[in-house]
């Protein structure tokens, strides 16, 4: 059996950027993790040059951990299906830039949110301006990987279907892949209950080939409520067992899982004390001991 491939996301800030991002990740128990080169709210970035690079590189050798497990997630504030011109010049330059920092630190996913379909465009519309966008970055080795939405509000990307009409009009399809969020499908009305179907559904319309990352979240709120409000794993509708059950499915054994449950003061305590129940396949009701 293939060794879980399990991680979270980790904070990258002064002073010592992706190098802390490492030794935090090793903190929690992890061989695999994803970071955002600044603060998602925001596109603004520190020069990749401060950001610790050749630390970076020695620690992962130090930690035998392999680059091709690591993920970087773009803001969330850009709109890859916006039909607005100004935003759609600022958000292939903010993806641009994104990927030349994948590029400098050695990183080959890049995780984006495929937009809204705002000021009265057509879900059509939308669909077909993220894979122009899509289509128009200057990208050589890095795989834009479509995440699952919930469908809250005018999202779009909140089922399989659109996913991969967006993956057919994206012209280079070896660049192109999915990260499959838990509390996203579920919350777009994905029971997570059969995994041979739901992962039958995902291989038949899109391809399992084209699935690099799974955020493995547990969901605040029932399925089919398209309202995306992450939950602790164990302590959310999902549930548990749910959730195990996929973190461990065979058909997604080589495909890094990553955390992005809420967290407190404590980014290491959180995620480390999720990763060991995660590995032991044993609810540990940790926050009663917090």
């Amino acid at each position: 059996m293939a060794e879980l491939l399990i991680g979270s996301f980790q904070s990258v800030h002064a002073p010592d950027y992706l190098s802390s991002a490492v030794d935090h990740a090793i903190a929690c128990g992890e061989n695999c993790f994803m970071f955002y080169n600044g603060a998602p709210q925001t596109t603004i970035r520190v020069d990749w040059q401060q950001m610790h690079r050749e630390q970076f590189f020695a620690k992962m050798k130090e930690y035998q951990l392999d680059l091709a497990n690591i993920i970087v997630h773009a803001p969330y504030v850009i709109n890859p299906a916006t039909n607005d011109p100004v935003l759609a010049k600022k958000t292939l330059t903010v993806l641009n830039k994104e990927i030349a920092y994948c590029e400098h630190f050695q990183v080959h996913k890049l995780v984006i949110h495929p937009g809204n379909a705002v000021n009265g465009i057509s879900v059509e519309t939308a669909i077909a301006n993220c894979a122009k966008l899509i289509n128009n970055l200057t990208n050589k080795n890095v795989i834009i990987c479509l995440e699952t939405m919930a469908g809250k509000g005018t999202e779009i990307g909140a089922n399989f279907k659109q996913i991969k009409q967006i993956i057919d009009q994206v012209k280079n399809q070896a660049l192109i892949g999915v990260c499959l969020d838990t509390c996203h499908i579920w919350d777009a009305g994905y029971d997570l209950s059969d995994l041979d179907r739901l992962f039958a559904e995902f291989d038949q319309t899109i391809g399992l080939k084209y699935l690099h990352v799974v955020h493995l979240n547990d969901s605040k709120n029932k399925c089919g409520s398209h309202k995306d409000r992450h939950e602790n794993i164990g302590y959310g509708k999902i549930g548990f067992n749910k959730i195990i059950s996929l973190a461990y499915y065979f058909k997604i054994a080589k495909i890094p899982k990553i955390l992005e449950t809420p967290i407190d003061d404590n980014l290491v305590k959180t995620y480390s004390a999720e990763i060991k129940n995660i590995k032991n396949k044993k609810f540990f009701d940790w926050k009663k001991c917090a």
